[in-house]
């Protein structure tokens, strides 16, 4: 028997023309949740992120340092590797495209293409923003601009082109048939709108400069470093060997490059005889206190510096709870604190915390989970539990992430009500088995929630676990289909969450 294919998702692959902010954290972090919920489901997962680090703007960046490109891109692919532990994340692969893994396989993709009769050698004349390293239509410009704002220049050069506009109508009818390969939908229907505009032949190989991959055959060209960096999927991969993971399942992307992934990618594959991915999805960006993030204006988000101030999960929490992922947010350290404080500290904190302190000071932490005891508000209560995990891994499968916390978070509130309303500490002096009866509620409650909520808050949950006396080995969603047994004895309670 066949195994299954194992979850393959990306992040865009990240350009190192600069270091790490908000928007590289926030998408390296969607990947991460979705990919520690895979996980918990118990599927095998190829989670790949890594570095862009070709291209006219990395030269003349690594120029304006005085640094050669290659010891420029080693340098700021590090800060981009340091960024993964900083954030919790989980990547099982981490691609660089100056490594000759890269170099190699894209070469191979290349020649595939030429070989398919979709490569020619004309000469290209157009406005070219270095910035975006992309040319524009004058239809597409903006006083003057590309429609991102970047500087454009007029440019002309021998160049290969690629024959995209050979797949318009393939395109449209790939898009018509699988109406959820580009998430949310507002996207598809932008790029459908972009493809119906109708599409030229892409320029894909420069001579101007030299930093990149040398095209076959022809070392005056490097290749276009878009057509390089989205054959990272592929190379890292095992691209042109056996590839087991391919294709990917979602590609998880910034509004900004959706054009490059759900347009040109799938042509070149088209093109090269390869499956498509199943899914794009973009995401939307970050202000900061209503202001568009700009360096000119310094108020750039550095992830490092608000993880030491806030604390990692209350991060995660925030990033991913604020806001619709797919729309864009806008990130205040006001708002954070206010999740900090009443989210995690006072909805989850408090519920374990007083919950564990009474449990923990009978019978030395030990007590007997009795199901046959529970009365009608315990089961009203515990009754929450089990379509919370289906509606909590169903958004989490479709980037709801907001959903998902939203959906723990009644059950973590309903919690709290339920301890307020049965009084506990109250049954202490006149009925100290129903007290225990009441708190192995909240336990069950506890023990979901937090299993449920790993993948976005795994520090903080692996110590409430940790507390609550749940092996490693029972922290699956799997193990949320029975109910313990017996005797559970609990870890040492403490406040987890920290206020800011």
């Amino acid at each position: 028997m066949t195994a299954p294919k194992p979850f393959f998702i990306t992040t865009p692959i990240y350009y190192v023309n600069d270091r790490p902010h908000i928007g590289h954290a926030y998408t390296t972090l969607a990947c991460d949740v979705r990919a520690r919920m895979e996980r918990l489901r118990g599927r095998d997962v190829f989670f790949l992120t890594g570095t862009d680090e070709h291209g006219q703007k990395v030269e003349q960046s690594a120029r304006a340092r005085g640094m050669d490109p290659q010891a420029f891109t080693d340098e700021v692919s590090q800060s981009f590797r340091d960024l993964i532990p900083l954030l919790g994340a989980t990547p099982d692969d981490f691609i660089r495209t100056t490594e000759q893994r890269h170099k190699d396989g894209a070469a191979v993709f290349w020649q595939r293409l030429q070989d398919a009769g979709a490569i020619y050698l004309d000469t290209y004349a157009g406005w070219y923003a270095v910035r975006d390293e992309c040319y524009y239509q004058d239809s597409e410009l903006v006083n003057g601009k590309a429609p991102t704002g970047a500087d454009v220049v007029w440019h002309e050069e021998k160049s290969y082109f690629f024959r995209l506009s050979d797949y318009q109508d393939k395109l449209l009818s790939f898009y018509k048939t699988h109406p959820d390969c580009v998430a949310p939908p507002s996207r598809l229907h932008e790029v459908i709108r972009f493809v119906e505009g109708g599409l030229k032949d892409l320029s894909i190989s420069r001579s101007t400069f030299s930093w990149g991959i040398p095209v076959p055959n022809d070392p005056d060209h490097v290749m276009y470093v878009w057509l390089d960096a989205l054959a990272n999927y592929l190379t890292a991969g095992g691209y042109p060997e056996a590839m087991p993971c391919w294709p990917a399942d979602v590609h998880v992307v910034g509004k900004d490059i959706l054009r490059f992934h759900a347009v040109y990618w799938p042509a070149f594959l088209m093109a090269a005889g390869l499956p498509l991915p199943t899914q794009i999805f973009a995401h939307g960006w970050w202000t900061n206190e209503g202001q568009k993030i700009s360096k000119s204006l310094g108020n750039t988000i550095d992830p490092r510096e608000i993880i030491e101030t806030f604390g990692l999960d209350a991060v995660r929490y925030f990033l991913l709870r604020e806001v619709p992922f797919g729309q864009d947010g806008d990130f205040s350290r006001d708002k954070l604190r206010q999740r900090a404080n009443g989210d995690l500290a006072n909805d989850y904190g408090n519920l374990c915390q007083r919950s564990l302190s009474m449990m923990a000071k009978e019978n030395d932490g030990r007590f007997v989970l009795n199901p046959e005891a529970w009365g009608e508000d315990d089961q009203a209560f515990l009754a929450m539990l089990p379509p919370l995990t289906q509606a909590v891994t169903h958004a989490v499968s479709t980037f709801a992430f907001h959903t998902a916390l939203e959906k723990v978070w009644d059950v973590i509130r309903a919690g709290n009500r339920y301890v307020d309303h049965q009084q506990p500490w109250a049954l202490k002096k006149t009925d100290p088995v129903q007290m225990m009866r009441v708190l192995s509620c909240v336990w069950v409650a506890m023990r979901h929630v937090s299993i449920l909520l790993q993948p976005f808050m795994p520090q903080s949950t692996a110590v409430l676990l940790d507390q609550l006396g749940v092996p490693p080995t029972e922290r699956t969603l799997a193990a949320l289909n029975t109910l313990p047994t017996g005797t559970v004895t609990l870890g040492t309670p403490a406040p987890v969450f920290r206020r800011g």
